[in-house]
């Protein structure tokens, strides 16, 4: 698997953290009855270090579902984001090829979106080892569904448009990739979707890193087109995203 982490497009996050924020999406309850079933085990109660927390957006969901959580944030501005609306929840700076913690402490290590950053052969261990007997690490991804045509064809133009752009193929590979480490993986693929104005989905792409490291002319350039792109497929202005929201959870079975 190959790893983004450590580049210039991880640390892009930190100038686009409020937009990332408040335009990115969620999850739904679904993923962590879903994390639930598969681990065996509950959040109520557990110790969770959500590891690339990033603002919060994950924390936010695992604390409500009654879990102890600490966040794991390497990059600044992401980590200030996520005290300045989630200040009680503790907060590391860390990331998950170095976990900062005593072995042994955690019942989940959970990554939203976030996993794809790390270096398995260094993260899956890490986890493995601040895990207790019977915890689970726990990958999640939202992707847009490409079966609509729209996202597809969006994808098509960032992949054209941004040289550095990724999608999400650590998704494919992270069953295998906890198996080789001996964790016990389990996955499950959930269906869920939003309606949003134009200009919150406008905002979740321009905070994608691939777009955020673009100069500033040709960023907004690009915006410019996406917008009519968009308007032309939802007139009203209001964007119905349909998402496959992505889980593998891996099982520590010492």
């Amino acid at each position: 698997m190959t790893s983004l982490h450590g580049t210039a497009l991880a640390s892009s996050f930190g100038a686009v953290a409020a937009q990332y924020d408040a335009a990115r999406p969620g999850y739904p309850d679904a993923l962590f009855d879903a994390i639930e079933e598969l681990a065996g085990r509950p959040l109520r109660g557990a110790r969770v270090l959500d590891v690339g927390a990033g603002t919060g957006k994950a924390t936010r969901r695992l604390r409500e579902r009654g879990a102890e959580v600490v966040a794991v944030e390497p990059t600044p501005g992401m980590a200030e984001q996520l005290r300045a609306t989630t200040p009680d929840v503790p907060l590391v700076r860390g990331d998950g090829d170095h976990l900062p913690f005593a072995a042994d402490c955690a019942d989940f290590v959970t990554y939203g979106q976030a996993f794809h950053w790390t270096t398995p052969e260094r993260s899956v261990p890490e986890a493995a080892r601040v895990l207790r007997p019977g915890g689970a690490i726990a990958l999640f991804w939202n992707i847009k569904d490409r079966s609509a045509v729209w996202p597809l064809e969006q994808e098509r133009r960032m992949i054209a448009a941004c040289p550095q752009y990724h999608g999400y193929s650590a998704v494919d590979e992270s069953a295998p990739e906890l198996g080789r480490h001996g964790l016990d993986p389990r996955r499950a693929l959930l269906h869920w979707s939003r309606r949003i104005p134009l200009d919150q989905s406008l905002a979740d792409l321009g905070s994608r890193s691939y777009v955020a490291v673009l100069e500033p002319a040709r960023r907004a350039e690009l915006m410019a087109a996406e917008r009519e792109e968009l308007l032309r497929v939802f007139p009203d202005g209001e964007v119905v995203e349909d998402f496959q929201l992505d889980l593998t959870v891996g099982v520590v079975v010492r």
